[in-house]
């Protein structure tokens, strides 16, 4: 049996204080039983990307040493918990949006960097953040092999089966989503769950995720003024037909658990037969941006 948890909170403009906040929700979540707790995207401080301000390239750190990281091994550690931690990674002359894998012994496994990167009012990620050169992986960690991706991946059903294809058997996206800043009655929440259930039930597989909440204003500037996003909460865990089977509210702290069977999840994804009856031979249209089923201009 595998326990997941989800933590939805607030962040403020300390990293200290959101560290102590989210360390709580951990240590929560343990207590309710949780082997797996998956913390929000970029945690550390509020979502800097509704800006393009040159001062939060300041914000990335080398993940080796990294305090953050460091501090969430201890913790992993000292409650024999998997902690997939999001920061903000310096890597030579990149910066990258970054998940860290804290097995249940303080190791880390390795890193995923995001691959799909937004850019709009309001979640201008693509001036803070390089495309991820990772690829999409899975860790074997102490309670199952876990895949993790970041927030805007997860409107995109590809990198959810490359991770379902590769062993994972619970699938995490931390987040940070909420309003649109050119339209803030325009409301994604409903969506953006049911993408995600429906990643679930395709891959015959549990997922998670964790989103911030509250209100965040930006500082602006004399362009494009101060931009505004209230963030969704609606933090949630489904189950392998992608039923939510927790839900947090849109605008409290919470901590979501969940427990499944991972023999009874293996036996039900060999039963269905989707992976079986998969047809890669004919997929040829993903690998290209025009679905031209791999046809290049010129060619026969």
């Amino acid at each position: 049996m595998t326990t997941l948890a989800a933590i939805q909170m607030a962040m403020t403009d300390s990293v200290d204080d959101n560290v102590a906040t989210a360390e709580r929700l951990v240590r929560d979540s343990a207590r309710q039983g949780a082997n797996i707790v998956l913390i929000p995207e970029l945690f550390e401080g509020p979502y800097f990307c509704i800006d393009q301000l040159p001062e939060h390239f300041g914000r990335a750190l080398p993940i080796e040493g990294h305090p953050t990281v460091e501090h969430f091994r201890a913790v992993a550690r000292d409650l024999e918990v998997v902690l997939p931690i999001s920061v903000y990674e310096l890597a030579g002359q990149a910066t990258f949006n970054t998940v860290v894998i804290v097995d249940a012994d303080g190791s880390v496994l390795g890193t995923y960097r995001k691959s799909h990167i937004p850019d709009g009012p309001g979640y201008t990620e693509k001036y803070y953040f390089n495309p991820g050169d990772t690829g999409f992986r899975v860790w074997p960690t102490r309670f199952g092999t876990i895949g993790v991706a970041i927030c805007w991946d997860q409107w995109f059903p590809e990198a959810a089966r490359a991770m379902a294809l590769q062993g994972a058997e619970f699938l995490f996206y931390p987040t940070a989503i909420g309003t649109e800043p050119p339209d803030p009655t325009w409301d994604s929440a409903g969506h953006w769950q049911r993408v995600m259930q429906g990643h679930a039930g395709a891959n015959l597989t549990p997922l998670v995720a964790a989103n911030r909440i509250g209100h965040e204003v930006g500082r602006g500037d004399d362009t494009l003024g101060r931009r505004e996003i209230t963030f969704n909460g609606s933090s949630f865990i489904a189950d392998p037909t992608g039923a939510k089977v927790a839900e947090a509210d849109r605008t409290g702290e919470a901590v979501l658990i969940a427990t499944f069977d991972r023999d009874e999840l293996k036996e039900m994804r060999h039963s269905w037969g989707l992976f079986r009856d998969r047809r890669p031979d004919l997929y040829g249209p993903l690998l290209t941006l025009d679905g031209s089923s791999g046809r290049r201009s010129g060619s026969l």
